[in-house]
């Protein structure tokens, strides 16, 4: 990859200039600077987290002199930027290549990133294995704040509440953040620390299902076919104006399963179930072989089914940084009007 990886990575950044210029306007250092898959190596992401640049390997390491000369090219173009290499070739993507000393300091380093000028905590590495903050998701929150102020927000699977807290900072009077993980609502309540916020989040800490189920007036049992349910927070039945529900593609509890190929609508028509009459939802699929528009009729039949028809969508785009050869994302976000 030595050979042409200069040129690459020279034309991405050429390709982004319009885009980069809007963002820096709009207080934003966070953004993909090289997209392998489509920009000409494959498996290859180089991303940059305010003064980090984060370089990540998915498919097979980089060859010898390769990070050197990605960390050279972006000093000549973004200079001060700290490099930090995760090798995540290895299975389920595990990070594979052991840093020490130096090298492991940096990467251990909380840093702050700004998005729409919501700022963020930043972490090269940390126990999980994801960013703290999706890069192509960027365009839902940025929806997000178009529509949340004077509006109650609700959160699903929020990992690290990165969309309520651009909705609090957009001027929602009300954002509930729900998600299974202590270490991701951790990273979120950091997160509102970091930004002036004139409401402050609410952060629950729980299965999906069960906080779903209770808030759009289900309600979830205690016992199921017998068996006892594992303890659950207690909340009141609530809609909301706007809900985002954004799942892993695949998960499994006892309280349901998530399965964004077979069967989303086991988590979409509760979270329909919690947007008030009027309101809208944004539904994410991030896996590449659903079809966009096979997907849309399956959620317009689930909400007529339920009663809540959809009256109009919009669909969300992950922006610019994120090319497609056949503008078929894998990310995929569509905003329904209920």
């Amino acid at each position: 990859m030595s050979n042409d990886l200069p040129s690459l990575l020279a034309t991405a950044y050429v390709n982004r200039t319009d885009l980069l210029a809007q963002l820096h306007a709009e207080e934003t250092n966070t953004y993909r600077l090289f997209h392998g898959s489509v920009e000409g190596a494959a498996g290859l992401t180089v991303d940059r987290y305010g003064d980090l640049l984060l370089v990540q390997t998915f498919h097979t390491p980089l060859a010898e002199g390769d990070l050197a000369v990605i960390s050279d090219y972006y000093a000549s173009v973004l200079p001060g930027l700290a490099t930090v290499y995760n090798d995540r070739s290895d299975a389920n993507s595990r990070i594979r290549n052991p840093l020490s000393g130096a090298e492991l300091e940096v990467a251990m380093l909380p840093r702050e990133a700004k998005e729409l000028s919501v700022s963020y905590r930043i972490q090269a590495r940390h126990a999980g294995q994801d960013p703290w903050l999706f890069l192509d998701l960027r365009a839902g929150r940025r929806r997000v704040m178009q529509e949340a102020e004077g509006k109650s927000v609700l959160n699903l699977f929020a990992y690290t509440s990165g969309v309520g807290i651009a909705a609090a900072k957009a001027g929602a009077r009300f954002v509930l953040n729900v998600d299974f993980a202590e270490s991701s609502i951790m990273v979120g309540k950091e997160n509102a620390r970091l930004n002036m916020l004139a409401t402050r989040p609410r952060f629950v800490q729980s299965d999906v299902f069960p906080a779903v189920r209770q808030l759009a007036g289900i309600g979830q049992p205690k016992m199921v076919r017998g068996k006892r349910m594992p303890p659950f927070h207690t909340l009141e039945a609530r809609q909301f104006d706007l809900v985002f529900l954004d799942p892993p593609r695949y998960a499994k509890s006892l309280f349901g399963v998530v399965d964004l190929v077979n069967d989303y609508s086991s988590v979409f028509k509760p979270a329909l179930l919690a947007t008030a009459q009027g309101g809208s939802i944004i539904c994410c699929n991030n896996v590449a072989q659903v079809d966009a528009n096979a997907w849309l009729d399956q959620l317009q039949r689930s909400a007529a089914k339920a009663d809540r028809p959809v009256r109009e969508f919009e669909w969300i785009t992950p922006e610019a940084d994120f090319p497609s050869s056949d503008g078929k994302h894998p990310l995929k976000m569509v905003l329904l009007r209920v």
